[in-house]
Parts: structure tokens; sequence; C-alpha cells
């Protein structure tokens, strides 16, 4: 199976900056769609952002503008530069992608365990 690994988490003061970054590994698959959720405490897990295959990319209105999702294709790694940061982004940020099996042609989701967060006030 695929792992995914989260990276570049911490605490930052409210209007900085961080860049999250997600590596998959593993062999006989590939990634399709990849995307960010987060989930601050007591509230539902929320869609952050998503990248396509063809780059295409969306994301959730509070985060418009300020955050960026990008890939790397040849590094199998998802980004999510955050700008302009709010106490209201913290929460753990997890990575998600949308697995191919090669051998099988079978679809699945591939989650990371998350990384926190914290934008200070």
């Amino acid at each position: 199976q695929v792992q995914l690994v989260e990276s570049g988490g911490g605490l930052v003061q409210a209007g900085g900056s961080l860049r999250l970054s997600c590596a998959a590994s593993g062999s006989g698959f590939r990634i399709n769609a990849m995307g960010w959720y987060r989930q601050a405490p007591g509230k539902q897990r929320e869609l952050v952002a998503t990248i396509h295959s063809d780059d295409s990319t969306d994301y959730v209105d509070s985060v418009r503008g300020r955050f960026t999702i990008s890939r790397d294709n040849a590094k199998n790694t998802v980004y999510l530069q955050m700008h302009s940061l709010k106490p209201e982004d913290t929460a753990v940020y997890y990575c998600n992608a949308a697995i191919t099996k090669i051998l099988t042609r079978q679809n699945y989701n591939a989650w990371g365990r998350g990384t926190q967060v914290t934008v200070s006030s």
C-alpha cells in the first residue's frame, strides 16, 4: 500500500507563512488527484484544497487567495503554501491521494497521519 507522510507544520504568528509537504512512497501505484484536509478541535474535517491530474485546483472559500496547492509528480509530492495565516487556520492538516493500483486497476484513497499547524494571535 501507499504511505503518505506530511511535514512542515509548526507554530507561527498571525500573518506568517508555512509550507506543508506530503510525500508518497511505495510501488505499483499511480497517483491521480491529491488534496489537503484539515480538522480543528471540535470541528469536522474539511477539504482545504485539491489538485487534479491536469494541475487544475480547487480551494475552500476561506483560504482562496492565501493558500496555493501544487505538486511535483517526479517526487510524488504535493505541497500547500500558506500565507497570511490566521488563528482560525489552526488545525491538523492531512494529506490525501486518490490511488490506482497498476496491477489490479483498483482505486482507493490514501491518507497521511497529519501535521499540526498552530497560528498564534
